[in-house]
């Protein structure tokens, strides 16, 4: 009975917090550990020691699945370069350099060990992000820090496992290296299984809330048989979430999708929460321990902040350069616009002439298109005379391959524009750079470490002063920071693409009514689409309305509705809207399906 009304007293406590931080300015997470350290050192509380494997197990890899359904598939491709250079290459050189550290500054524990905390302190979280988007960051610099704390978390955890495998059994460098490949690779291949059955059985179950169950079980259908063959189970929980994500519009019914959405949302929130409170209930216990091994906790305290002012100028020193790359990459890609929009229009005229060219053979029709290549000629720079000669001609007889080209030249073009609309200069970069908080994962990971570590408890609470310093003194300035760099407005950008978002799907629509005969049929149904479009919303149930005309609606509206998701997942492919409002536009035909589900089953 005791421990059911903890666990209620710790859901109520969570939800507290989130209601107060904002109104008393601290962010949730800190409050979470101030609370839980109070109640901690109340002398009635007895110490809280809990087995590191059920967050390791437990809370990790729902966490991270989670993230990584609602990550963009479309900004995680454009942005994977930056993406990957920080969650991946910052995180191991960050884990390096701070594990010599570490080992410098404690002699008593190994370079090993040293490195295992550096990978514990190196990964950010999402706060950041979270904090960013209430302030107005531009879309590109969010989707690089959501991308960069979704990949992170899995590298460090993995850099993590292998170091304290190399402590324990004092393998060699090259196992380690080799370990942690394996890890990775492994671990893509079964979460890339996991996630592609997961669509295909629960496209299959018409309940959204057994779908929404079985849901729950995926993060640990991929962790469980990756940790068994040796991969990580928190790379493979990833893998299948963004699978999952990428496809769940186009397999799983608005209903699933939106109960997805809402549960999953429940479970992130509680779990981040409870590590967060479990944390500070283990404060004082790990003080004690410090004070009896250490002689008080001073050491700790500026050990954490040294190494959280290490972590901060490794990271200025490594995006700057990289910050440098990608801007010219952005001006590379300008430069071949005009030769992108050339090599358009003549795919279209030659696609266009293919009904008249002679029927391709069946070699013609499957041969597999060429891919694009600009290479300078003797190494020397790129020139106009270098870039792909695609020959026209070769689409008359392999149509297939004019709609790949022109699919590709589709994307190419929409991503120079999202890179020149959306560059990533000087003050991109040091929001960047500031929003690398700690959270979390550093405190999770910190409990994972094994109880036989020399100097344990000193090495969880430097990790704990880490993170909590970051939350103090980055999370603290970052909304002074952002209004300090006035970064440009974008709204009114955005609010033309919605415009002519909005237009290209009136324009389906059309599309939809000009062939249906239903719509011909029954005029009033096609008045009443046409004013919904005009709207861009429902405007209520039908009322008074003969059942016949009711019927044709619904059908006429659902051919719609399901024109459109399309149309939006085409666009999704190209990349040619922002994917926030793509986002929006597919809720928007969720719930207008979901509306019409609603009414048929009151019939």
């Amino acid at each position: 009975m005791e421990k059911i009304l903890l666990v209620i007293l710790a859901v109520l406590g969570i939800a507290a917090a989130h209601v107060l931080g904002p109104r008393i300015r601290i962010a949730p997470p800190l409050l979470l550990v101030v609370v839980g350290a109070l109640i901690g050192i109340l002398p009635f509380v007895s110490d809280v020691d809990i087995d590191p494997e059920w967050i390791l197990v437990g809370v990790l890899p729902p966490l991270l699945y989670s993230a990584a359904v609602s990550m963009p598939t479309m900004d995680f491709r454009r942005d994977f370069t930056a993406i990957s250079a920080l969650s991946v290459v910052l995180v191991l050189v960050s884990a390096v350099i701070l594990g010599v550290f570490f080992h410098w500054v404690l002699p008593d524990i190994s370079l090993a060990t040293g490195i295992a905390l550096g990978a514990i302190v190196s990964p950010t979280d999402a706060v950041a992000t979270s904090i960013a988007k209430r302030l107005g960051v531009p879309g590109r610099v969010i989707a690089v820090l959501e991308g960069e704390s979704l990949l992170n978390d899995a590298t460090a955890l993995v850099l993590l496992r292998a170091a304290v495998a190399a402590t324990a059994a004092g393998i060699s460098f090259g196992m380690v290296a080799l370990s942690f490949v394996w890890a990775v690779l492994g671990a893509v291949l079964v979460g890339g299984v996991i996630g592609w059955c997961n669509l295909w059985v629960r496209r299959r179950i018409p309940d959204a809330t057994v779908n929404t169950a079985i849901s729950f079980t995926v993060p640990y259908l991929a962790y469980l048989p990756a940790e068994e063959l040796g991969a990580s189970g928190l790379v493979a929980a990833v893998t299948a979430g963004l699978i999952t994500g990428a496809g769940a519009v186009k397999y799983l019914s608005p209903q699933h999708r939106l109960s997805d959405t809402q549960n999953w949302r429940t479970v992130e929130f509680l779990a981040e929460g409870g590590v967060f409170l479990l944390m500070g209930l283990e404060l004082s216990g790990l003080i004690e321990a410090v004070r009896d091994e250490h002689r008080g906790i001073t050491t700790a305290l500026w050990i954490g902040l040294a190494a959280l002012a290490i972590t901060m100028v490794v990271r200025a020193v490594y995006v700057t350069p990289l910050i440098w790359w990608l801007d010219r990459i952005a001006r590379r890609g300008s430069a071949m616009r005009p030769y992108l929009e050339t090599m358009d229009a003549k795919i279209a005229e030659k696609a266009a002439k293919v009904p008249n060219d002679p029927v391709p053979s069946d070699a013609e029709r499957t041969r597999p298109p060429r891919r694009l290549r600009w290479r300078p000629r003797s190494g020397g720079k790129r020139t106009d005379e270098d870039r792909p000669r695609i020959s026209t001609e070769a689409f008359a007889a392999n149509p297939a391959a004019a709609q790949h080209y022109r699919s590709r030249v589709t994307r190419a073009l929409a991503d120079i524009d999202y890179y020149t609309a959306a560059p990533m200069g000087p003050k991109e970069g040091t929001i960047v750079v500031w929003a690398g908080m700690r959270g979390v994962v550093t405190l999770a990971a910190a409990q994972t470490l094994p109880d036989d570590t020399p100097s344990r408890a000193l090495l969880v609470l430097i990790a704990f002063v880490v993170a909590a310093a970051s939350l103090i003194v980055q999370g603290g300035t970052l909304g002074w920071l952002i209004r300090m760099l006035r970064l440009q407005d974008l709204t009114d950008d955005l609010a033309a693409e919605h415009d002519r978002l909005r237009s290209e799907l009136a324009r389906t629509a059309q599309n939809v009514l000009a062939g249906s005969d239903l719509a011909a049929r029954y005029p009033w149904v096609r008045e009443r689409i046409e004013r919904m479009e005009q709207q861009a919303e429902e405007d209520g149930n039908i009322t008074g309305a003969n059942l016949t005309y009711r019927q044709a609606f619904e059908d006429v509206r659902r051919a719609t509705i399901t024109a459109q998701r399309e149309a939006l997942l085409r666009m999704r492919d190209d990349g040619t809207y922002h994917s926030s409002l793509l986002t929006q536009e597919l809720q928007q035909l969720d719930a207008e399906e979901i509306s019409l589900d609603l009414r048929l089953g009151d019939d």
